[in-house]
């Protein structure tokens, strides 16, 4: 239960990380209108914190880390998240500095994106699974 309170942790402090960096970074380049940077610090508490928050319930009762689905998921789920807010940092950082960016480095910015989305899609996917495992022992 412990580690998963303390990944849960790392995501809320990097969530707090994220606000702060977009509140400044939108100050300080003087930009009022809307960006991907916003929308980080709810990405993070959301998909970091609170999943992680309701796996630590689960597992002051049973042992998530002893089924491979759960490994697994642990691995796909956080590697999506990360893959997914850096490209949303990228993608925002260019729009707040208002750099034009050609369409390959906006599709792959976006495909990369997609990929973090892929990976945690399929992490979400590995917790239910793992979830039911523990609901039948």
């Amino acid at each position: 239960m412990k580690k998963y309170l303390n990944i849960s942790l790392v995501y809320a402090i990097a969530a707090m990380v994220g606000g702060v960096f977009y509140r400044e970074f939108t100050k300080f380049n003087h930009y009022s209108g809307v960006t991907v940077l916003g929308k980080v610090h709810h990405h993070l508490f959301l998909l970091g914190m609170l999943v992680f928050m309701v796996i630590a319930l689960y597992a002051a009762h049973n042992d998530p880390g002893k089924l491979r689905t759960f490994r697994a998921f642990l691995w796909s789920y956080d590697m999506g998240v990360a893959l997914t807010v850096a490209m949303m940092v990228v993608r925002g950082v260019f729009q707040v500095l208002g750099t034009p960016l050609s369409a390959a480095a906006s599709a792959s910015i976006s495909g990369i994106a997609g990929i973090g989305h892929c990976l945690t899609g399929v992490g979400i996917i590995l917790l239910l699974i793992s979830l039911k495992k523990l609901a039948r022992n």
